[in-house]
């Protein structure tokens, strides 16, 4: 075999040499067709030779505490890359003869191999080892025309092909196993970080999966030409508005006795001279311009603190848009105002177009609706907004993307 291999060897080593472009198309193609095939035959004796390693014991015999460390050291590969290459080898050797076959003979891959194995060991528990060689034939077949993605997929379905008198029985054990699978694997890790943001890690089952990408899906689109979030950024807003909107609605169980709110603390100055940072309830503190954008429809409760920060007096909550209020602010904008934007009056903050901390009056003639990507933008950019003469608000980009500054609206929302 070592011969053999040093043979190999120095064919490859003179393709590679060779010239590709100088190859016609059609040769070209078929020598990429030869390469692909010669590279399956070679994972084959590779497997092959790392299962017969691994079940010696050559690596713990040379002093190596398993096969996938000893791989490691002697093929300079990555840990998790030496153990796939383990765990792969020993699903090769336990695949059906016809599988290995199709493998040595360049006519499956080593991930269709994997996905082979997978089914034929689902089928041959569901309906035996003779239903299990059927199969085996049909998706060996398959793999001459599916990537290794569709072949799975097409193997959820194999019995319908060959044990139809079955295969209903089977997928309905199957779904339940699965969503069994589903309700024990659940979980959601929420990590924080030394700067108050978030890790969230963890796997959802199939409904609360569906759930989540129906209410984010459509608020991950992007919202314009301007729109240079990338598609995580996007997702990561729309989870926030997601958030925003349960809030709003007043109906989560109180915590700690009050509803369901985020706290930040700030004094006027700061608000007002846009130059100090607001500090949440958890003790992290927020930037100046995320506080003002907060406090555009948020409601705000003074309190006059002593000479070591202790509270004297707390007052009511006030300037917040809410009420008849916001139900003309929403018959007025009928969703976010900003041109381009399709987002609906529910996902819309309402924005003080003259700041409430700079003076500015809480009433329709100081409001717009901005959807939270366009409110954080237009609190971070130099766009600028104001009630035309008509009522209605427009929009002024900065110098830098239209030189003459002309006003933009949003006629999505506008039906007459």
């Amino acid at each position: 075999m070592v011969e053999e291999l040093a043979q190999a060897d120095d064919a490859v080593a003179a393709c590679v040499d060779a010239a590709a472009w100088a190859l016609a198309e059609h040769e070209l193609i078929a020598a990429l067709d030869a390469a692909h095939r010669l590279e399956q035959r070679l994972a084959a004796v590779k497997l092959a030779l790392v299962r017969e390693v691994d079940g010696r014991g050559t690596a713990v015999a040379q002093g190596a505490s398993s096969t996938a460390v000893w791989l490691r050291e002697r093929l300079r590969l990555t840990i998790p890359a030496a153990r796939r290459l383990v765990d792969l080898a020993a699903c090769v050797d336990a695949a059906p003869t016809a599988v290995r076959g199709a493998l040595a003979a360049g006519a499956v891959s080593v991930e269709q191999v994997r996905v082979i194995a997978d089914t034929v060991a689902t089928v041959q528990t569901a309906a035996g080892p003779e239903v299990a060689d059927k199969a085996v034939a049909v998706l060996v077949d398959w793999a001459g025309q599916f990537d290794p993605m569709l072949l799975r997929k097409l193997g959820t379905r194999i019995l319908d092909h060959v044990a139809p008198d079955i295969a209903d029985a089977a997928a309905r054990a199957a779904l339940d196993a699965e969503a069994a699978r589903a309700t024990r694997d659940r979980h959601l890790t929420v990590s924080e970080q030394t700067d108050g943001r978030l890790r969230l890690t963890g796997t959802l089952d199939a409904e609360a999966a569906a759930l989540l990408r129906a209410a984010i899906d459509p608020l991950s689109a992007p919202a314009g030409p301007d729109d240079h979030r990338c598609a995580g950024q996007r997702r990561h807003d729309a989870l926030a508005d997601v958030c925003r909107l349960a809030l709003r609605t007043g109906e989560l169980p109180e915590h700690g006795g009050d509803p369901a709110q985020i706290v930040v603390t700030t004094s006027y100055d700061a608000l007002a001279g846009q130059l100090g940072a607001g500090t949440l309830d958890t003790g992290f503190h927020l930037a100046p311009e995320t506080v003002r954008r907060l406090a555009c429809d948020a409601a705000i409760l003074p309190a006059v603190l002593n000479s070591t920060g202790q509270p004297l007096d707390v007052g009511r909550q006030r300037r917040l848009i809410t009420g008849p209020l916001r139900r003309a602010l929403v018959l007025r904008d009928r969703g976010c105002a900003f041109p381009g934007c399709d987002r609906p009056p529910r996902w819309c903050d309402a924005h003080h177009i003259h700041h409430w901390a700079d003076g500015g009056p809480t009433n329709l003639n100081n409001a717009v609706l901005l959807c939270g990507h366009h409110h954080r933008h237009l609190h971070h950019t130099d766009w600028t907004v104001r009630l035309a003469a008509d009522g209605y608000p427009e929009f002024i980009p900065p110098a830098w993307l239209d030189p003459d500054q002309l006003p933009r609206r949003n006629h999505y929302h506008r039906r007459t």
